[in-house]
Order: structure tokens, then C-alpha cells, then sequence
């Protein structure tokens, strides 16, 4: 099967990890790591903070020096956001994405995100300034279009190629969608006839029946997987496997390796944070864990009221080993 190149990576795996803001920090990356090779994008972080210096914004940037981590960036400044991708490369970036699809309202307000899908003029400009400003390959985020109207992604898709991106990911949604609704795959279909370069397509794929589905329908080198790895970091694994083989997974994960899993994952998360910080974003990360579990509703209430770290590897085992 076609392998996917960026540069001069060649990707193992047609599957890729999608950046997910307050999600996909490194502790997350490195449980999903464990799955399988691949090819895997920080939270979106904001170009302004990168050049300002903003401690946060590089803990959230850290790679762990992981080959296969990109670095996703947004703003609306070219220059900016020029100046971000030479400091994100300077602190070991391997690749850099352009967000040109997020649909929060702080974002788009600013003129980022998925607002550059209406000024295709500035998206050119962006684009071009930071492909010339680093040696590692570029890619793009994006949706179809701002609404319904305006569905202008093959048109951003070739000024992308022509300026030097080397693959281009659509959310099968419009801005004005949000999330709602479902994805339209078979639109992605559009910008892949549009383009030589590499396409993947992103959007409601949950689990190997929808990742197979998307393929077909838009055409994709490859699918992108966000929230359908939320508390299951196997899944890319599964889907991987299906999409080279056409068999479902027989890797089924009962409760106590779902349990060893989660562990693993919280222990990454005290490594990588201050206690209290790690207390906090560990409740968010049970839930994902505790969805779907016998009895999940009341451990949701119990997981709203840790406060120690203790408690948390109490909790964890409550839910799946008794």
C-alpha cells in the first residue's frame, strides 16, 4: 500500500493523530505513541505566544524529541507567524502545521483559523511565509469552506501546493457547522482531484468502520483521528491495522489492560506536570477513561471531587477492576 512522504520522512502509517487543544499535550502523545508509528500534532498554539516567549505555550509545544511530533501554529500575521515557525524548529519541531480550520469564535475573531478560508489573499501570504521560513516540511489544516456558499477549499488546496505545502487535511465541515451535523467525506473528494500532494481526511472518524468509509467516500491518502481517541489511544492502532488488512482488531481490551493503560497515562501526566496541575486535567482524562463503563455516571460525580493524587489511582481502579 502507498506509504505517505513528508519530505523525507516516509509516514508508516496512513493514520494520523489530529492536534486537539487541551488534549493532545505530550503525555497524551507519548500513551498513543505506544499504539504505533505515528504521525502525531501538539495543541494548536498561538503564534503571538510563541514569539513572546510564553512558558506555557512551550510546555505544550514539547516533542520529547518524538520524530513524528508536529508542531500545529495559528494566527493571522504572516510575519508572526513566520517569526513562530523559525522558534518552533529552533526548539526541535520536526514538522509544522497551519491551522486554517479552527472554528472557536476567539479565533476566528482574530481573524485566524477558519477565517483565513474567507481571504484567500492572506491565507496565500501566510502559507508562503512559512514554508520559506523553516527547512521542514509544512502542512495544512482546513475545513471545506467558511459555509455552505463558500466551500473553497480545492481553490486554498492548489495556492497551498503551489506555495510549497506538502499535505493538506480537511475537516469534512464547514465553519458555520461547528460540530454539528455530520461530516461530508465525499466533499473531501474535491480538493484531493485538485491536488498532487498528499490529502487526509478528518471529521467523525470514531472507530475502523468509519475510517474505512471516509476512504472510500473522499478518496484520501489517509484519515486524521481526533476525538474518537479520547480514552482509547488504541484505536489508532485498530484502525491501522484494518486499513492494511481489512480484519477488525482481535486485540480487545479488557478492563485490566484498560486500567494498566490509563495508569500509564495519568503516570505521564505527573511526570510531566506540577501535582495540583496534574490533579486537575487528570479528572478530564478519567472521564475519557471511565466512558462507556458499567456504573459510568456515578464515578463521573466521584471523578469531580478528587483532589489528591492518591485518589486518582483509587478511583482508576475502582472503575476497572472491581
Amino acid at each position: 500500500m502507498k506509504r505517505l512522504l513528508l519530505g523525507t520522512t516516509e509516514l508508516k502509517s496512513r493514520v494520523i493523530l489530529a492536534p486537539m487543544a487541551g488534549v493532545t499535550d505530550l503525555p497524551y502523545r507519548r500513551i498513543a505513541r505506544e499504539f504505533g508509528d505515528f504521525l502525531m500534532f501538539s495543541e494548536m498554539v498561538a503564534s503571538q505566544a510563541v514569539i513572546r516567549n510564553v512558558m506555557r505555550t512551550h510546555k505544550m509545544m514539547d516533542n520529547a524529541d518524538d520524530p513524528l511530533t508536529s508542531v500545529q501554529i495559528v494566527g493571522a500575521d504572516p510575519a508572526v507567524m513566520a517569526d513562530a515557525a523559525k522558534l518552533s524548529y529552533d526548539l526541535g519541531a520536526k514538522f509544522l502545521d497551519i491551522n486554517m480550520g479552527c472554528p472557536v469564535k476567539k479565533i476566528v475573531k482574530s481573524d485566524a483559523g477558519s477565517a483565513l478560508m474567507k481571504n484567500e489573499k492572506l491565507a496565500k501570504e501566510i502559507i508562503e511565509a512559512v514554508v520559506n521560513a523553516v527547512p521542514i516540511p509544512v502542512t495544512l489544516k482546513m475545513r471545506l469552506g467558511w459555509d455552505f456558499e463558500h466551500k473553497n477549499a480545492p481553490v486554498i488546496a492548489r495556492i497551498a501546493e503551489n506555495a510549497g505545502i506538502q499535505m493538506i487535511t480537511i475537516h469534512g465541515r464547514t465553519r458555520s457547522q461547528l460540530y454539528s451535523g455530520k461530516a461530508n467525506w465525499a466533499d473531501i473528494r474535491a480538493v484531493k482531484e485538485a491536488v498532487n500532494i498528499p490529502v487526509i481526511a478528518n471529521g467523525d472518524i470514531i472507530d475502523e468502520i468509519s475510517a474505512k468509509q471516509a476512504l472510500e467516500e473522499s478518496q484520501a491518502d489517509g484519515v486524521m483521528i481526533g476525538r474518537g481517541s479520547l480514552g482509547k489511544p488504541w484505536i489508532l492502532r485498530d484502525i491501522d491495522e484494518f486499513i492494511n488488512t481489512g480484519q477488525i482488531s482481535e486485540k480487545t481490551q479488557t478492563n485490566r489492560a484498560k486500567c494498566e493503560i490509563a495508569k500509564r497515562h495519568l503516570e505521564y501526566m505527573l511526570e510531566f506536570y506540577e501535582p495540583s496541575t496534574a490533579v486537575k486535567l487528570a479528572r478530564k482524562v478519567l472521564m475519557y477513561y471511565c466512558y462507556g463503563t458499567h456504573n459510568a455516571s456515578k464515578y463521573r460525580q466521584k471523578i469531580n471531587t478528587i483532589e489528591t493524587i492518591s485518589a486518582i489511582f483509587d478511583i482508576l481502579h475502582e472503575i476497572f477492576l472491581t
